[in-house]
């Protein structure tokens, strides 16, 4: 049952965000568009010789085309203020990554790329598109600190959050949103809550703070657990952190097609009250549209409504706890078109408009969240039993 792409709010509702003063302050840089991941079967690169037709990588320039086509052409428009990005410097991807493993990038960067780990491709172009990902990502962060700005959102590829201190994996090579975190953390604030939405565990994000009781790291994914040497961790409830960081990384693995009210229901149960409880100086929201009922790389179900709620539930905490303080990173989320309008169903969410801006072009998906319901218990006795702040 499909509403038109075409629909949108009726004009004579003229909407507005519940604050005349929210702006949407997005920075975006082109040059990331740069990054080739070539064309093969879905990730691998290959190309079998029995295939005519071969498919773009997942993470290429087009789902990010779109991402920024829909912000400034679609209803949200009016409520962006777009700023440019710049490239990091070496010495400040040392904040998280070790001086070791970004030898190795620029190394390779100089032999005109080479495959880091499995689907994840270091072409010539990748390197820059990198620097300015983390350093557009941190000139988002730079803009809350210096008070010019409460919610920013760094539009970036390629992605980050799998990257960890001492290597790539899943299209990461530098870890945006724990570079933009350690910047906080450097300038005084004392702590940082960060919420991962993404389809897959942000498992670099969590290794970078494993040990840190000043960065609550929640993760909301696919129950998809190790996928190899590059991503070791399983995603599982008991990886809760170490030493003083113990019980400040908290895993939410969701059943498959858990969809917005399992998704709602776990947000509720589980988030609200840890970033209670915590209470952060600073929220993080690491977004991934890969979570969606038609992305190629996920099976979780979120249509927009639930991608608009999310946003919703997450501008509500910022307020409470942070004074509105909300960066938001981009990660994953494959499907060209649907992405973006995901997207723009969560900023209208973090925006707190009373009605949404644009209708779902694919509308109803059949959802039961009886399964992730229970799931969601266990999760949450688990984390109340062995969480020590949480007690």
């Amino acid at each position: 049952m499909a509403i038109s792409s075409t629909e949108a709010v009726p004009s004579t509702l003229d909407p507005k965000p519940i604050s005349e003063n929210d702006i949407l302050h997005v920075f975006w840089h082109e040059g990331m568009l740069k990054h080739d991941t070539g064309r093969g079967v879905f990730d691998t690169g290959m190309d079998p010789g029995f295939l005519d037709v071969l498919e773009n990588h997942p993470e290429n320039s087009n789902r990010v085309k779109n991402m920024v086509s829909i912000l400034k052409r679609g209803p949200i428009a009016p409520f962006v203020s777009w700023h440019q990005g710049r490239h990091a410097l070496i010495s400040e991807l040392l904040s998280f990554h070790t001086q070791e493993y970004i030898n190795e990038l620029v190394e390779a960067d100089k032999d005109e790329g080479k495959i880091i780990c499995s689907g994840t491709f270091l072409n010539p172009g990748s390197w820059d598109a990198a620097l300015l990902a983390a350093g557009t990502t941190l000139s988002a962060m730079k803009h809350i600190l210096d008070g010019h700005a409460n919610i920013t959102y760094a539009l970036v590829r390629p992605p980050g959050h799998h990257a960890q201190p001492t290597q790539a994996d899943g299209y990461c090579f530098l870890n945006n949103a724990g570079l933009a975190v350690q910047l906080a953390l450097s300038s005084g604030l004392k702590n940082v809550a960060v919420i991962d939405i993404d389809v897959h565990y942000g498992n670099g994000t969590a290794e970078g703070f494993y040990r840190s009781d000043r960065v609550l790291t929640v993760s909301l994914h696919m129950n998809h657990g190790s996928w190899g040497p590059s991503h070791p961790q399983n995603g599982t409830v008991d990886e809760l952190g170490e030493d003083k960081g113990f019980g400040y990384n908290l895993n939410i693995p969701l059943p498959n097609g858990s969809g917005d009210r399992g998704y709602a229901h776990a947000m509720n149960e589980l988030v609200v009250p840890a970033v209670e409880k915590f209470e952060p100086a600073m929220m993080v929201l690491v977004v991934g549209q890969d979570s969606s009922a038609f992305d190629p790389n996920g099976r979780q179900c979120l249509t927009m409504e639930g991608y608009r709620k999310i946003g919703q539930m997450v501008r509500e905490m910022a307020d409470k706890h942070c004074d509105g303080r909300l960066l938001i990173v981009q990660e994953g989320g494959y499907h060209v078109t649907y992405s973006a309008y995901c997207l723009h169903a969560t900023l209208e969410g973090v925006l707190n408009f009373p009605v949404p801006l644009l209708s779902d072009p694919m509308a109803y998906y059949p959802e039961d969240e009886t399964f992730t319901t229970v799931v969601v218990e266990s999760i949450k006795k688990y984390h109340r039993e062995f969480a020590p702040f949480l007690k």
